[in-house]
């Protein structure tokens, strides 16, 4: 089986700031959160977590899995998605003009800041490396496998696995903390 989960909440997620690649931790909602979910998902079994390195997808990871004796291995390719520029941008849905809005309403048109920017098709690419090298030996080994990270790097996981259009890259919903089963 695999299973998905974004971080914790953080003070960006608090602030409406797009966090992207920045590594910004939880705050103490997030571990709380984190702590929740541990005893809501405790007869979850997993075999090995697959986590983004950036702190707030490690230290959700942590908590959700203390005492358990499952690995956690981080891989770079399971950081979120880099926005460059846009990155600590705060109340970008409220205007309409800003080209970040296409990435959450079109993301299909979504194109890149040149800078430190990261396109749908990188992110595809990287994470679809990741599931290929990583994932789908494990399952094939009848293992089960979950992932932490965040919400545009899961949801181009979720795409890929089911097969969806880039235009239902959001179908999913990713809330902070919550286990999605995928197959």
């Amino acid at each position: 089986m695999l299973y998905i989960m974004r971080h914790g909440r953080t003070d960006w997620n608090d602030e409406n700031r797009l966090q992207g690649k920045t590594d910004i931790p939880l705050n103490e909602e997030g571990r709380e959160m984190a702590r929740r979910a541990a005893k809501e998902y405790a007869d979850v079994h997993f075999d090995i977590c697959f986590c983004s390195p950036l702190i707030r997808a490690k230290e959700t990871a942590e908590i959700l899995l203390k005492g358990r004796n499952v690995p956690a291995v981080t891989d770079d390719r399971l950081e979120e998605m880099g926005f460059g520029v846009y990155e600590g941008s705060k109340d970008y849905f409220e205007n309409a003009e800003y080209p970040l809005n296409l990435f959450f309403e079109h993301p299909a048109e979504y194109v890149a800041p040149v800078k430190d920017g990261e396109s749908m098709e990188e992110l595809f690419k990287r994470t679809g490396e990741f599931l290929e090298e990583k994932v789908y030996p494990e399952l094939k080994e009848g293992k089960d496998v979950l992932i932490v990270g965040h919400g545009a790097m899961n949801s181009a996981i979720i795409c890929q696995v089911k097969k969806k259009n880039l235009e239902d890259f959001w179908s999913d919903g990713i809330e902070n903390c919550k286990l999605l089963s995928l197959f």
